[in-house]
């Protein structure tokens, strides 16, 4: 049965149909998110980064229970570097923190490293779709639009590190390409909380909705005032 509910959010309710949504888990790499890693390596507070780990947790543990698709992205290059630009590799050189070199956990931002897999509370099922990307945003130079349309997913929502780089790229996007973005706030975080707080904002007020993720659960198990199942069942 495709199931739609109404999720309280800002700057309003947003319907949405679980069996064409698609979470989007963006970068929670050993890279972003553990000490040793690229962020690290770089000067960043990676303790921020690992704030959202437990509710991501929770919100996986509820949704893999649902029809919604489940996608994990990684950014990262080709052990030849050969798919990452000249000043991407010069600026990380410059703020030692250089792209391809030998890290605690293998090469910093490298595709086959421990440093650029996924952290391990948050690693992805069999079932679920990892998707490899060279920059920021998920859509440039990777075939994630292909794969949503081909599932019937119109709407995305959005966590991951951090808020305003690799999120805020692909949620922007998304809304070009006409996806419904939910950002789930408590889900996302940056190494610096006023770049996090600032991008929220942003979404609720130009690109989508924000809510958290205990509202959405709630709202899909039917438990929050308000939310719970309206709208139509329809059968498949």
């Amino acid at each position: 049965m495709d199931i739609s509910i109404v999720i309280p959010a800002q700057p309003y309710p947003l319907p949405l149909t679980l069996a064409k949504t698609a979470l989007m888990v963006i970068d929670m790499q050993n890279d972003f998110c553990t000490p040793g890693g690229w962020g690290d390596r770089k000067g960043f507070d990676v303790s921020q980064t690992q704030k959202p780990i437990q509710s991501l947790k929770v919100l996986l543990a509820g949704l893999r229970q649902t029809p919604v698709t489940i996608i994990h992205t990684r950014e990262g290059h080709r052990p030849d570097l050969s798919d990452c630009p000249p000043h991407k590799l010069a600026r990380s050189r410059h703020q030692k923190a250089e792209i391809g070199s030998e890290g605690v956990m293998g090469r910093l931002l490298t595709r086959g490293s421990k440093s650029h897999d996924f952290v391990d509370e948050l690693q992805p099922l069999s079932t679920e779709i990892v998707l490899d990307k060279p920059g920021k945003g998920s859509f440039v130079a990777t075939d994630l639009d292909l794969i949503l349309r081909q599932r019937g997913i119109q709407q995305l929502l959005f966590t991951g590190v951090t808020t305003e780089c690799c999120v805020h790229t692909t949620l922007r996007t998304a809304n070009d390409l006409g996806y419904e973005c939910l950002l789930l706030e408590d889900c996302c975080a940056s190494f610096l909380p006023e770049f996090h707080a600032v991008s929220v904002q942003m979404v609720e007020k130009i690109f989508g909705w924000v809510t958290s993720s205990t509202t959405l659960l709630e709202a899909i198990s039917g438990k929050k005032e308000g939310a719970g199942l309206c709208m139509e069942t329809l059968a498949r």
